[in-house]
């Protein structure tokens, strides 16, 4: 066996049995340690290729923790679906301590030594360009693991020791600034030229051009992030991102292309395992706006309700409410009454729509969020947020019509009742209101971007938890005495093999670093909103 698939069988074999164990010494190797000698350039691309796709869920092997992480949690306190299997209580927001497990024992056993392995072996080989481009692509798959549990396993990770220390929130922030300040000159000064990675860089091709632009795009992400616990730091970060190269039409898209049959779209599974459909608040909000995108994110109803449809306007499109009793979700069949995804994305077998690691539309809201607060983003807030809607469109060739052929960017429109008796939980409406108090205007640019981050759950549950918006239903149950019906999960709680087998850390962190009890409704380091 030649050293490339040799290593990457080692890890596929380290991948496999960590799913089954709880054991966080045992993910908590030196990646380096998997080889036997030294790997050649070409062979490296195979491990970038591996760190690219694992953390995006895309091996097919990655179905499980995909659900775990995403489906079960993020999708649906982001507000995207609801789940209609009687047995899955996340929905009335019990934080399911084994699901849980699943996902941290996926990133720690499965992404994080695949990461921590393509940026030391550049580092050490002085592949400088693909160390920046890895220390970037470390920032970005670390930021969602911490805006779940908070404080994670960090800069220690890959230790060897059999405690892994746990890192701050506001530490972890600080060092992803500090490690893209130092990937992003090197990105500037490589100006113009390729990778010798080529296509093993399933993003950019090599272009230090794009990951450049992508870099920006994520600094300007994290600095809004921190705003309301940092202003001035979020302003610093914010400002020094909107001032280089960002992503700027639908050409500079992070995206993963899928394949089948071994790097499907992951919701091309689990979409066949029928557990979830399209929420209220999706209905409300894509309904009242008239918003011809629901095509492409959702699939007509099998049996839709026309007497809430707008006026002239067939929408065929059903959610349901959050938050329903097992005794409802067994006696009506929602997966009828409430629209699946789009078509795209339950085909079995196919390799389904590529996954979005960030598009331009979220730049162009990151920077009229940016101007709203008076910073220098290069254009004024409303030029941003209509920007950032037309881009949107764009990336679905779409002309900026609503469904009754207007223009969608000048429309008055607001959310309607998912129903036709509930009133919608908001009446925000599309067109930028220039004379409107600073939060409605927010509450405007946090809806539409909402809407363009489609089905990217994980930034849209962060930016819930952060801003407020958009404004959802309350659930109709909540089994978790901690977190009414009128809220999210601010985090998740710490997994039980961590009490096991890494119990100081883990409770070193809970005492020193979370600031509040381990449960559901402690909020993270930067959700500090007054």
């Amino acid at each position: 066996m030649n050293r490339s698939l040799l290593y990457i069988a080692v890890l596929l074999i380290i991948t496999l049995v960590n799913s089954c164990t709880d054991d966080f010494t045992d993910l908590n190797t030196d990646p380096k340690n998997l080889t036997v000698d030294q790997l050649s350039q070409s062979e490296y691309g195979a491990v970038v290729k591996a760190a690219l796709y694992t953390p995006a869920f895309l091996p097919n092997a990655a179905r499980g923790p995909f659900q775990l992480t995403q489906s079960l949690f993020s999708d649906i306190y982001g507000g995207y679906f609801a789940t209609t299997a009687p047995n899955f209580d996340s929905d009335k927001f019990i934080l399911v301590g084994g699901w849980l497990n699943g996902a941290f024992n996926y990133f720690y056993g499965s992404a994080a030594p695949q990461i921590k392995y393509a940026e030391d072996f550049a580092a050490e080989n002085g592949y400088e360009l693909e160390n920046a481009m890895m220390k970037v692509w470390r920032v970005w798959s670390y930021h969602r693991i911490t805006d779940f549990w908070g404080p994670i396993p960090y800069t220690e990770f890959g230790n060897r020791e059999r405690s892994v220390p746990y890192d701050a929130q506001a530490d972890i922030y600080n060092d992803f600034f500090t490690t893209l300040d130092e990937a992003i000159p090197v990105l500037q000064s490589n100006a113009g030229s390729t990778s010798f990675l080529g296509a093993n860089d399933l993003i950019y091709g090599g272009s230090a051009d794009k990951w450049l632009k992508f870099a920006n795009a994520l600094r300007l992400r994290l600095a809004m992030r921190v705003k309301y616990v940092d202003p001035a730091k979020s302003q610093s970060e914010a400002e020094k991102a909107a001032a280089g190269a960002m992503l700027e039409s639908n050409e500079d898209n992070a995206i993963i292309a899928t394949s089948a049959p071994d790097f499907t779209n992951p919701y091309n599974t689990i979409t066949q395992w029928g557990e979830f459909r399209m929420s209220a608040d999706m209905e409300s909000i894509l309904k009242g706006y008239q918003d011809a995108r629901i095509q492409y994110y959702a699939a007509p109803a099998a049996e839709p309700d026309p007497t809430d449809d707008p006026a002239g306007i067939s929408f065929p499109y059903e959610g349901m409410r959050n938050g329903q009793s097992k005794v409802d979700k067994q006696g009506i069949n929602f997966n009828a009454l409430a629209s699946d995804m789009a078509a795209a994305y339950t085909a079995a077998g196919a390799a389904g729509p590529n996954y979005v690691v960030m598009n331009a539309a979220e730049s162009y809201f990151l920077r009229a969020e940016g101007a709203l607060e008076g910073w220098n983003m290069g254009g004024t807030a409303q030029s941003f947020y209509e920007q950032g809607i037309i881009t949107s469109h764009e990336e679905y060739g779409l002309d900026g019509s609503n469904l009754s052929g207007n223009s969608y960017v000048a429309s008055t429109n607001t959310p309607a009742s998912f129903d036709g008796t509930a009133p919608a939980p908001s009446q925000v409406p599309v067109a930028f209101d220039a004379a409107g108090t600073k939060e409605s205007q927010l509450e405007q640019i946090i809806t539409q971007k909402w809407i363009a981050l489609y089905p990217n759950s994980q930034e849209a549950w962060a930016e819930k938890r952060r801003t407020g918006y958009p404004s959802f239903y309350e659930r109709l149950n909540t089994d978790n005495p901690n977190i009414p019906v009128n809220t999210v999960p601010r985090r998740v709680p710490f997994v039980d093999g961590e009490f096991t087998t890494n119990s100081d850390a883990v409770n070193e962190a809970i005492a020193n670093k979370l600031n509040g009890p381990d449960n559901g409704s402690t909020p993270l380091w930067w959700d500090a909103k007054p």
